[in-house]
Parts: structure tokens; C-alpha cells; sequence
């Protein structure tokens, strides 16, 4: 048994690598198609994607510290850290996207087409739910919260990733401005609720231990 939880500690920590070295190229494509087409659903997307990057190395951290042996008081508040910072990231994102996307409606701010958001937006629909899919399969084998945690931060990034290419294609097709911001704030509300959920699951660990 004990086997078996090393075994999956290592395939999950392996996970958090791959899903940190994506994100990264998803983040550069993603700002830099943003920043030049002024498009807030891009910018706010790659900030989530940024936020993935931090939330997938930290979850990373805590899980080689158990492969490495430390003691269960460690694993413990290493467990509390990254569902912490789970709960920052969410926090920042719906801040940033409020505040980007509403002055942005506010001064009828237009983005224009971005065929580089459009090429990692489709990359994005296809790794993003095999992430998830394995997250929550490692997540439940680990009996981890902050697995299944980072699972519904990738499930945000897959929502928010439709939601943006659909403002994308609205703004293009029917030149719908307002479309644009518009699906950038469709995901604060899902990223507050998740984002309470897991402060409220960092708060309940307790080091003491045994």
C-alpha cells in the first residue's frame, strides 16, 4: 500500500511539472496576444494561467516533501500553504479581471482579433481537461485537497478558456465589443466561490499531529 502512495506521489509530482512547464507557454502566448490586441478576456486569461503556474509549483513542493520522507506536522502545513495560496491566486484573479474588464466597458475600450490567442485558446481546450481528469484521479488515490483543489483551478481555466473564445469569435464575427470584457467577468463568480472553498480547507489543518 505504502508502495503504491510513493508511486502515485511521484506520478503526481510529475504532473505538477509538466502542468507548470505549459502553463508557462501559455502565459507568454497569452499576455503578449493580450497586451497586443487589448484584449481583457486574454490578459485575464493568462493571469489565471500565471496563477495556475504558481498554484501548480507550490501543490509540486508539497508533494516531493512527502516522497521525500518529511515528517506528517510538515506534510501537514505544507498542505495548508498551497491551499493558501490556492486561495490568494483565485483572490487575485477576480480582482485583476473585475478591474480590467470594467473600465474597459466603462470607455467602450475594443480588442482586436488575435490569431495567436485563438491557436492557444484550441491548445488550451485540448490539455487543460486531460490535466483535470488526472489531477482528480491522483487527488482521490492521494485522498489530496490540494489536488482536487488545483483540479478546480484547471476546470477554471478550461471554463474561463471557452467563455474567452467564444468573446473572441463575438467581437470578430458580429462586432460585439462589449463581448470581449464581458467574458472576462463571467469567471469572477465561479473564482470567488472556489477561492472561499479552499481558505476554508487551509483553515481546518491543523499541525498537531499524533
Amino acid at each position: 500500500m505504502e508502495n503504491n502512495r510513493n508511486k502515485y506521489l511521484k506520478e503526481a509530482r510529475r504532473l505538477q511539472i509538466w502542468n507548470v512547464i505549459y502553463d508557462v507557454i501559455e502565459v507568454v502566448v497569452a499576455l503578449i496576444a493580450g497586451v497586443s490586441s487589448n484584449s481583457s478576456a486574454l490578459i485575464g486569461w493568462a493571469l489565471d494561467s500565471t496563477i495556475e503556474v504558481i498554484s501548480a509549483a507550490t501543490l509540486g513542493w508539497r508533494l516531493h516533501g512527502e516522497i521525500e520522507g518529511i515528517d506528517e506536522e510538515r506534510v501537514q502545513r505544507r498542505k495548508k500553504i498551497t491551499l493558501y495560496v490556492i486561495a490568494a491566486s483565485f483572490t487575485l484573479v477576480c480582482f485583476f479581471i473585475s478591474y480590467d474588464s470594467i473600465s474597459k466597458l466603462i470607455n467602450q475600450e475594443t480588442a482586436k482579433w488575435s490569431t495567436a490567442g485563438l491557436i492557444i485558446l484550441l491548445v488550451s481546450l485540448v490539455v487543460n481537461p486531460i490535466l483535470i481528469y488526472y489531477k482528480r484521479d491522483y487527488g482521490k488515490k492521494l485522498d489530496s485537497s490540494g489536488l482536487l483543489a488545483d483540479a478546480k483551478d484547471t476546470f477554471i481555466c478550461l471554463y474561463q478558456t471557452v467563455v474567452v473564445l467564444a468573446g473572441l469569435l463575438l467581437s470578430k464575427w458580429l462586432g460585439w465589443w462589449w463581448a470581449d470584457p464581458l467574458a472576462a467577468l463571467l469567471i469572477v463568480p465561479y473564482a470567488a466561490k472556489e477561492g472561499r472553498e479552499a481558505f476554508k480547507k487551509a483553515k481546518e489543518i491543523s499541525y498537531e499531529v499524533g
